[in-house]
């Protein structure tokens, strides 16, 4: 199991939600012991999940891109 490179999905929303598996971890904030990776992860996925949903709506509906309404 990777500790750190793990990532939560919502699924089932009307835009992309993703945040590190372990949470906020508010009790190490400050102290220099955070570990960054599972939040340059977390936006890793919302990148590729965005571009993903950009392609599938180019294919499925003929629009150039999202809307941003």
């Amino acid at each position: 199991m990777d500790f750190y490179g793990t990532v939560s999905i919502t699924l089932g929303l009307p835009f992309i939600r993703t945040s590190p598996d372990h949470g906020t971890a508010f009790d190490i904030a400050g102290q220099g012991k955070a570990n960054h990776r599972s939040m340059v992860e977390s936006c890793r996925w919302a990148v590729e999940y965005a571009f993903a949903y950009q392609d599938f709506i180019k294919r499925t509906s003929g629009k150039k891109e999202i809307d941003s309404d």
